[in-house]
């Protein structure tokens, strides 16, 4: 039965006031009236009883609802301004307190009116008091709840009466059929769908409040179940979707690739040699390629990444890199042009900060197809940008890329006889191959969660020869020891970093900077040469320091956390990271990383500010006790929770809103099999359940989804 057609959204005073409330509702991305309806509570207010003033606040709870006529209503100057309104019932009294006020409450809340307020009472010497209850104001008698109120997530402007106005308004114009068959709701024992969200909407009083709480109850199942379900068959067809595309197969592992081999002063670890076969795999057929290559701090992902460029090159195509900063992609330039271009390869390097002579040479390069290998930062999805025949796309760390910019590059797409798509039209456009690297690990159930799309390599093992770094948290107040230790490191030939969190001087947050460091340090050490590095530098002036601190005349490198990724000095072997409370596990992991990559005993001094939290105790306790990223990546995804861990914002997956990866995977793994068997079995009534059910939660939004 077709929806009965869409009444205006909750009635407003004034066309004006409706779009704003309307733009207002749009920032939650509440669009639809199915986007309201899927707006569930936060919690809920028991506001179905009324108890005597007495009372409240001597019960099991000190939040209680009372109600009584306004016996007084003061503004008051002292000790600050704030409205003092008093209320009375045949029990006592009650004094609301209101520090916040509009002038206009003194007129609602007039001596005489019938007020129902809730609240956390407290008695104390001067009787029951309440500061800021919800109230309102009512007739004698007027009748009470009889369900929970709900309390939406709610943004500036949005009063909660308001969103329940336009919620239940919009229940009343939606489609409640169930995209889920009845034999399906049975075999996965949910709740209709209907029935689930009118109970959350509106709770009972008698249903089990703490299973609304924790998000057990069978309603929130079924939320959770449809929410992953959407979830997992999206990306599963977007994964079929581009196994239906072009791409020009890669196939010839020839000269380049075996030159390249025969050329490098180590061997591949197995775990390498495993990645390259799975990568080369895929790389042959004439679909795209869309792996993520995952590999703990210094595994060797740039040695895979080569081959994979290699073998593009083979074939008779082009191949890019971008890394997400300035530093990064000059490592890569620099340490894949000295294996490459003694092999006739041309490598061309692009980046916001080339002067434009430079950056047209470039540009002219990869167009006519005469750069081979290119690489650089977010310069390369300019508009400017043309290539002659991209076979491969490679972008490193690509959780710091926005989704948006890693579909720029992915669809520079180009005609099947080489040219650039906008100039053959006629022509059937191919998409390049994508290699995604990232050196977070990414615990396995979140992976096949919520990288569904892609398939994954993962090195683990490191290359021999690597020593293990000794972690140490020390106190601020240790700091002397530290530099004597810096110093001791350096007259033994090695060198260290000194990490900071930030540059300048910040009045919100006291932390060492990166400067005042870089001073203290110039004073404490004047026999050796400090060098300074941060993102404000010209990036000339960056590279003149990292060049001085590879080559060894630098002694020590104070720096931002420019460094994180991408900085490999076999010399250092020491590094210090000031306030190590302020990061996160991940950004540990790799700033440790940049040490132990030779043969000495390598050093990792944590300097906390006492008192510790508890997520940072749990944080540096982490990294003492392990150097093992996947270990790592499994606590931080305890201690932070997927949404952040992944930086959602970031990387653009469905958002989850209900469920949570670290309860809820035996229900991750149902929606998987369910996805998995509609759209393996696509009858007329499976696509129908996947099109409806995608409709209702995802209302266009999957091309966004893992990129």
């Amino acid at each position: 039965m077709p929806a009965p057609k869409r009444k205006p959204a909750t009635p407003a005073p004034s066309a004006p006031v409706a779009n704003t409330r309307a733009s207002k509702l749009e920032k939650l991305g509440l669009r639809s009236d199915m986007d309201l309806v899927l707006h569930l509570p936060l919690r809920y207010e028991d506001e179905t009883e009324v108890v005597a003033i007495q009372q409240a606040g001597m019960m099991g709870t000190s939040v209680a609802q009372v109600e009584g006529v306004v016996t007084a209503c003061d503004i008051q100057y002292r000790p600050r301004r704030q409205l003092i309104v008093t209320i009375a019932d045949d029990s006592g009294q009650l004094v609301m307190r209101f520090l916040n006020f509009y002038g206009s409450q003194t007129k609602q809340l007039a001596v005489g009116t019938r007020v129902r307020a809730r609240g956390e009472i407290r008695h104390g010497f001067f009787g029951a008091e309440v500061v800021h209850p919800n109230y309102k104001v009512v007739l004698e008698g007027a009748p009470l709840p009889d369900v929970l109120t709900p309390v939406y997530p709610a943004g500036e402007g949005l009063s909660q009466v308001f969103l329940r106005k336009a919620i239940a308004d919009a229940m009343q114009h939606i489609e409640w059929r169930d995209t889920l068959s009845p034999a399906q709701l049975a075999a996965q024992q949910l709740m209709p769908f209907e029935t689930a969200v009118r109970l959350l909407h509106n709770p009972p009083p008698e249903v089990d409040e703490h299973a609304l709480e924790d998000r057990s109850h069978p309603a929130w199942v079924r939320m959770k179940f449809d929410e992953l379900l959407a979830q997992q068959l999206s990306l599963k067809r977007a994964q079929v979707a581009r196994r239906a595309k072009n791409a020009r197969a890669l196939p010839v592992i020839g000269q380049l690739s075996a030159a390249f081999l025969g050329t490098l002063p180590f061997s591949l670890t197995k775990a390498q040699q495993r990645v390259v076969a799975e990568i080369s795999a895929d790389l042959r057929a004439s679909f795209p390629m869309q792996r993520l290559l995952q590999g703990d701090v210094g595994s060797g992902k740039t040695v895979v990444a080569a081959l994979a460029a290699a073998q593009a090159i083979d074939s008779g195509y082009q191949a890019v890199l971008m890394a997400p900063t300035e530093i990064l992609a000059d490592q890569h330039f620099r340490k894949i042009a000295a294996w490459m271009e003694p092999l006739g390869v041309r490598v061309a390097w692009l980046t916001g900060s080339l002067k434009k002579k430079e950056k047209l040479a470039s540009l002219a390069m990869i167009e006519s197809g005469e750069a081979q290998l290119v690489i650089g930062t977010h310069a390369l999805i300019q508009d400017s940008v043309q290539f002659a025949k991209l076979g491969l796309v490679i972008v490193d760390e690509q959780h710091r890329f926005g989704v948006g910019q890693r579909l720029a590059l992915r669809n520079k797409t180009t005609s099947e006889n080489g040219g650039n798509e906008a100039a053959e039209k006629s022509t059937v456009a191919v998409v390049p191959h994508q290699l995604m690297m990232s050196a977070t690990p990414i615990p396995r159930t979140l992976a096949m969660t919520y990288y569904a799309d892609l398939e994954i390599s993962v090195i683990d093992e490191l290359p021999p020869g690597r020593t293990p770094i000794v972690t140490r948290a020390v106190d601020q107040m240790r700091r002397d020891e530290v530099i004597e230790r810096v110093h001791a490191a350096v007259q033994d030939g090695r060198q260290a970093y000194w990490v900071c969190p930030l540059i300048e001087e910040s009045e919100a947050l006291q932390l060492q900077t990166a400067t005042e460091t870089y001073a203290m340090l110039v004073e404490a050490l004047p026999d050796l040469r400090v060098g300074l590095v941060h993102g404000r530098l010209k990036q000339a002036e960056k590279q003149e320091v990292m060049d001085a601190f590879s080559a060894g005349v630098c002694h020590v490198l104070v720096a931002t956390t420019v460094i994180e990724v991408g900085v490999d000095v076999p010399n250092a072997s020491l590094m210090v990271i000031e306030h190590a409370e302020r990061f996160g596990l991940s950004q540990l992991h790799q700033l440790r990383g940049r040490v132990g990559r030779g043969s000495a005993a390598s050093v990792c001094l944590l300097l906390y500010q006492s008192p510790l939290g508890y997520i940072a105790k749990q944080r540096l306790m982490t990294m003492r006790e392990t150097t093992d990223g996947f270990e790592i990546a499994r606590r931080d995804l305890e201690i932070r929770g997927p949404g952040e861990f992944l930086g959602a914002r970031q990387s653009g997956q469905a958002m989850l809103r209900f469920a949570d990866l670290t309860t809820d995977q035996w229900l991750v793994d149902r929606a998987r099999d369910l996805a998995q068997t509609l759209l393996q079995d696509p009858t007329p009534a499976n696509q129908a359940t996947v099109s409806a059910h995608l409709a209702r939660w995802l209302g266009g939004r999957e091309d966004f989804l893992k990129v």
